[in-house]
């Protein structure tokens, strides 16, 4: 047991002291916030950007009551100066684009038949924007053709907001999802990219202590699987040190930069979810209600999805850890690990697909449900379907599940580990793993 702590002190120690770990560590966090800060500012500056269309309307159906101003885009009527010379001094002018309206017999040739004429290729989100309002004026001159008033139809649209309880009388609301799905998320994402980045530090360190020889002199006073377990341990109480700097850092800018340089937080949010999701928190935001949002994301588990992300954390971390590093034993240099990758990050990444394709619109769904049990994928899944309720003989049933994978995981690692170690000038293959893992001796 004391050697075992003197490894972890030591590939902790080696970790930590790093010039290049020490500078990340802090660099890292301004590097991130630096990036969102650069976003906002090139999303501000192209919303400041006014694009001119202009439009020439032959079919006398358009008018400006169609073709409204924007902040962004400002609309002019050159049907009098004609579809050619339109194009003409579009092309020379200072113009996003020219709307082409011609005449036709029937609405649906003409819905068919418009062109828009521009410089460069148009954003996929103006265009939706333009054949949104044909498409609205198009539909309102039908419907007046079979006779029916527009003016009732409008007086008829009713909005709903139908309230969400659970069996226990307990209120939700569509801002509380959109909180479970950033919490979920951002938990499930996390711990993909900490297994990935120390996962494969382990692997390169086997591999640099193989490759200079200084493995035999180790391993002639260390047993096999103590060194590799205490790598493990070493790498992950560093990377634990890093993650937690991380978090105060980034706190502390999240909370100075935006009183600094008078960011506005909500606008920046709404670059990372879908629009509806933003309009429900809006709604809780609005109105007075800004205290009902914050009570609600304070009433997510979040004590339960801390300490279930630790668990998590450690269970995935080793088990993914482990193969890692009976990877580094088993090759010489960094360029032959590729083979034994990808059967590896397959499920590392299938749990983030799934996560963020299928826990998010059926976080309760069977496929949801499965992956969140599957030991390879349920770190992830599990921990993005915690923030929206999940029973506990479920998470009991996952973790007991990933613990028992972990186990076997790290004594076929430990075997293969104990003989690749002191493997030199041979390319290991599937069959070579296999003979080692039932070599006994």
């Amino acid at each position: 047991m004391d050697k075992l702590k003197l490894i972890i002190q030591r590939e902790f120690l080696a970790k930590v002291k790093n010039k290049s770990f020490i500078i990340m560590t802090f660099l890292s966090p301004l590097l991130m916030v630096g990036m969102g800060a650069l976003v906002y500012f090139l999303m501000k500056k192209n919303e400041e950007k006014v694009k001119k269309i202009v439009y020439v309307d032959n079919s006398g159906i358009f008018s400006k009551e169609t073709f409204k101003d924007s902040k962004t885009v400002t609309y002019e009527d050159y049907t009098k100066l004609g579809v050619e010379e339109t194009k003409k001094k579009v092309e020379e002018g200072n113009y996003y684009g020219a709307l082409i309206i011609p005449k036709k017999d029937s609405l649906e040739i003409l819905a068919n038949s418009i062109e828009f004429y521009s410089k460069d290729s148009p954003g996929l989100s103006f265009m939706g924007e333009i054949e949104s309002k044909v498409e609205t004026r198009l539909k309102n001159l039908k419907l007046t053709k079979f006779g029916i008033d527009l003016e009732k139809i409008e007086a008829s649209k009713i909005s709903s907001d139908i309230k969400m309880y659970n069996f226990s009388g307990e209120e939700s609301t569509k801002a509380k999802n959109v909180a479970s799905i950033i919490a979920g998320g951002a938990a499930g994402y996390l711990l993909f990219m900490f297994v990935l980045i120390y996962g494969t530090s382990v692997m390169r360190s086997v591999i640099e202590e193989k490759t200079s020889r200084i493995i035999e002199v180790i391993i002639s006073s260390v047993k096999p699987f103590q060194l590799m377990l205490g790598k493990i341990i070493g790498n992950a109480s560093a990377g634990l040190v890093q993650f937690f700097v991380w978090g105060i850092i980034i706190f502390i800018l999240s909370m100075v930069l935006p009183m600094v340089f008078g960011i506005d937080m909500t606008e920046m949010q709404s670059t990372r979810v879908t629009p509806e999701q933003m309009e429900a928190m809006k709604e809780a935001a609005g109105g007075g209600k800004l205290e009902r949002l914050i009570k609600e994301v304070l009433d997510l588990p979040l004590l339960k999805m801390f300490t279930l992300f630790i668990f998590y954390f450690f269970g995935g971390y080793m088990l993914y850890s482990s193969l890692f590093a009976a990877i580094g034993a088993a090759v010489d240099n960094e360029t032959d690990t590729q083979q034994f990758m990808t059967p590896i990050m397959l499920p590392l990444i299938l749990g983030v697909y799934v996560g963020f394709f299928t826990v998010i619109n059926d976080p309760h769904g069977p496929i949801s449900v499965i992956f969140s049990y599957i030991p390879f994928t349920s770190p992830i899944v599990m921990l993005m379907r915690i923030p929206f309720g999940v029973a506990w003989w479920e998470i009991a049933l996952s973790l007991f599940l990933l613990i028992i994978t972990f186990m076997s995981s790290v004594w076929i690692a430990a075997k293969i580990y104990r003989v690749g170690i002191l493997m030199y000038g041979k390319k290991a293959n599937y069959k070579d793993l296999w003979k080692w893992i039932r070599y006994s001796s």
